[in-house]
C-alpha cells in the first residue's frame, strides 16, 4: 500500500515570510504543490538593511496569511497536512520566534507531528529536492549570512571543510550596495551594475587566497572598495555612473575569484573521501549571481566535478526546502514537540570549533 507525506513547510528566518506545501508519495519525487513567498524589501528600503523588529512584526502578520494562500494554491485543507516544518534557526531571533509559535500552533490544533528545521540544512539539501543530489556531496552554501564549504553526508549529517571568518559575500555585497547608493538588497543591485562595469579597473584584494585551507574573509574586500570609493569623491567630488559600474565589476571579480579559489581547494579534499560520481551543489541567496555560478561550473568541469545548483526561486530564502528538510527528518523518525526553542545560531557541523566573527544573522556557525 501506497504512503503519500503532505508537509506544510514555514520559513521566517530574516526578512521572507514564507510557506509551502510539499508531498510525496512512497519513492516517487517530491512535489512542490505550492511556494508563497512574501517579501519585505519595501518595508526596510529607507533604513538601508533589514531592520529585525520591523521583519518580526511583519512575519507575525504575514505568517497565517501566507499558509492560507499556500493551502489555496495548492487546492488543501488543514486537514490533508500529515507534518508540520519549520525553520528553528539560525536568524533573526524574532523572525524565527514568529515562525516557531505559528507552527506551534497549527502543530498543537491540528495533532500534528512537529519538525524544527535548520535554515542551513534547508538550503543545503535543496539540491536532493530539484536534483536527486545523492550523499555524499560538497555544498558551497553562499547565503546573506553565511559562507560555507559543507560535505552533505546525511539529512543531519554536515561536514564543514570551511567557512568565512567574517562577512559573508551577500552581506558584503549589501554593504557595497550602500556605499554605491544603490538599492537593497544588494546583490541584483551589485551585478547588474557589474554588467556595465570594467572589472580590471580596480585590483581590489582576494583575501586569504595565500592561506591554505577553505576559509574565506570578505570584509576587507568590502574597506577596499569604500577606499577605492572616497579616493574617487576627494579626486572628482562624486561618482559618474561608469565609476560606480566599474566599482561593482571589480568588486564582483573579486568576490568570483575568491569563492573560486577556495572552491578548487575544497573539492581536492571532497574528492579524496568520495572516489565515485563527485558532485559540487551551490544554495543560498548569492548563488543566484550568474557570474558566480558560471565561475564555480568552470572550476568543476576544469577538476572532472559535477556541478548543480538550485532553480533560481529555490536560491532565495523560501519554505520549500524547509518543507523538504521535514521530510527527510519525518522519515528518519524526528519528531519535536512544544518544548522546541527559537534558535539564533545553530551550526550544521556540530564537532566543527565555530567561525570567528559575526554577522548579520550572529555569529558564524
Amino acid at each position: 500500500m501506497s504512503q503519500t507525506v503532505t508537509i506544510l513547510g514555514l520559513e521566517s528566518s530574516c526578512d521572507d515570510t514564507a510557506a509551502a506545501i510539499l508531498r510525496q508519495t512512497d519513492e516517487s519525487p517530491p512535489e512542490i504543490l505550492a511556494s508563497i513567498v512574501y517579501g519585505q524589501s519595501e518595508l526596510h528600503a529607507r533604513f538601508g538593511g533589514v531592520v529585525p523588529e520591523i521583519a518580526a512584526r511583519a512575519h507575525a502578520e504575514k505568517l497565517d496569511l501566507c499558509v492560507e494562500e499556500a493551502l489555496a494554491v495548492a487546492g488543501l485543507s488543514l486537514r490533508d497536512i500529515d507534518a508540520i516544518a519549520v525553520t528553528a534557526g539560525p536568524g533573526l531571533i524574532g523572525g524565527v520566534l514568529s515562525g516557531v509559535m505559528c507552527a506551534k500552533g497549527l502543530a498543537a490544533g491540528l495533532g500534528l507531528p512537529l519538525i524544527g528545521v535548520n535554515h542551513l540544512a534547508g538550503h543545503a539539501l535543496t539540491p536532493r529536492l530539484t536534483d536527486g543530489a545523492a550523499y555524499p556531496y560538497l555544498m558551497l552554501l553562499v547565503s546573506g549570512g553565511h559562507c560555507q564549504f559543507l560535505i552533505a553526508r546525511g539529512a543531519d549529517s554536515f561536514t564543514r571543510l570551511g567557512g568565512t571568518i567574517d562577512d559573508a559575500p551577500g552581506e558584503a555585497f549589501d554593504k557595497t550596495a550602500r556605499l554605491l547608493g544603490l538599492p537593497q538588497p544588494g546583490g541584483p543591485s551589485v551585478q547588474a551594475e557589474a554588467t556595465k562595469g570594467d572589472a580590471r579597473r580596480f585590483r581590489f584584494p582576494r583575501p586569504l587566497l595565500d592561506r591554505p585551507g577553505c576559509d574565506m574573509s570578505f570584509s576587507g574586500l568590502k574597506t577596499a572598495l569604500l577606499r577605492a570609493r572616497d579616493t574617487i569623491l576627494s579626486e572628482k567630488g562624486g561618482l559618474t555612473r561608469q565609476d560606480r559600474a566599474d566599482l561593482c565589476a571589480s568588486f564582483q571579480a573579486a568576490v568570483v575569484d575568491v569563492l573560486a579559489a577556495k572552491t578548487a581547494r575544497a573539492v581536492t579534499i571532497y574528492v579524496e573521501q568520495t572516489p565515485a560520481h563527485p558532485l559540487l551543489a551551490v544554495a543560498g541567496g548569492v548563488a543566484a549571481n550568474s557570474a558566480i555560478r558560471a565561475r564555480l561550473e568552470t572550476v568543476c568541469t576544469d577538476l572532472g566535478v559535477a556541478f548543480t545548483a538550485p532553480p533560481l526561486e529555490l536560491c532565495t530564502d523560501n519554505a520549500a526546502m524547509i518543507a523538504y528538510a521535514g521530510l527527510e527528518l519525518f522519515h528518519a523518525g524526528h519528531r519535536d514537540d512544544m518544548a522546541l526553542v527559537a534558535r539564533p545560531r545553530w551550526p550544521l557541523d556540530q564537532a566543527a570549533a565555530a567561525l570567528l566573527g559575526s554577522g548579520k544573522k550572529g555569529a558564524k556557525a
